[in-house]
């Protein structure tokens, strides 16, 4: 009798032991889970490059598709890649995807107005939360989202697409965003300086103008900022009539910012 009695205490004593480990592995998957999910990229266009007569021969699948095709390496590290369109439900970003977005990338040209002003201060809060990073390139300096962000008029001195072309110069070789990057140059819609944001944290790609007649002019390229708890980062090229987004060094840049601007 006494050995039964002996086995019963010990198995009571396990199940207790037993029963205290799964109670704290359970309390421990959430988090696991949640660490070991993929992280999200959303890229988000306005829809009318795939439509204007000049750019759509350029991107027939508007610009965000052809962004998302140069992320795709980042798939193998775990990332999902979401495009987005003003065209879509809910102008693209429903709130179940804004609140799974990591980092949000904006291409926009001529509706920037459409963009609800609910939704630029929902993806604002956000990025200030430093729940998300935001990604902005060309034209969508004057993008809502850009400006709130910025807290300024966002303009340059003057826009010209005069067959002017630019040296992309590598400023900063050790920040995260040139990593692998080196000079290139692309035809390019001029931008020029002065750039109305708040001044730059960093400038890790600065810019070289070569005019039709010759004449020279420097103007940043990439540039830089944490705003609230978020990074933010603007790209000038991008003009979509030009093939930048297919460029192979424009594409690991995109890659590299993205991975810079994800919440860390």
């Amino acid at each position: 009798m006494t050995s039964p009695t002996i086995n019963i205490g010990m198995t009571r004593r396990n199940a207790l032991a037993l029963g205290a480990t799964i109670a704290a592995g359970l309390a421990i998957i959430p988090s696991t889970f949640a660490q070991g999910g993929k992280r999200k990229v959303v890229v988000w266009s306005e829809g009318t490059a795939n439509v204007d007569p000049k750019s759509k021969v350029v991107y027939p699948n508007d610009v965000n598709t052809a962004i998302a095709e140069g992320l795709q390496p980042l798939e193998a590290k775990g990332w999902q890649i979401v495009k987005a369109s003003l065209n879509d439900p809910d102008q693209g970003i429903s709130d179940e995807l804004l609140n799974s977005t990591d980092v949000l990338i904006w291409w926009g040209h001529k509706k920037h107005d459409d963009v609800k002003d609910s939704l630029v201060d929902k993806i604002d809060a956000r990025v200030r939360d430093g729940k998300m990073g935001f990604i902005g390139t060309h034209s969508c300096h004057f993008a809502k989202p850009f400006k709130k962000l910025m807290g300024t008029a966002c303009s340059w001195r003057e826009y010209k697409d005069d067959g002017t072309t630019a040296e992309i110069i590598v400023k900063e070789p050790n920040h995260p965003i040139c990593k692998g990057v080196k000079n290139f140059n692309l035809k390019i819609e001029r931008y020029g300086e002065p750039f109305a944001v708040p001044a730059p944290e960093s400038v890790p790609l600065d810019g070289l103008y070569t005019k039709p007649d010759g004449k020279t002019e420097p103007a940043r390229m990439g540039l830089c900022w944490t705003v609230g708890k978020g990074k933010v980062f603007y790209f000038t090229p991008g003009h979509e009539t030009y093939n930048d987004y297919y460029k192979p060094e424009v594409r690991t840049i995109f890659i590299n910012a993205v991975q810079w601007a994800a919440p860390k």
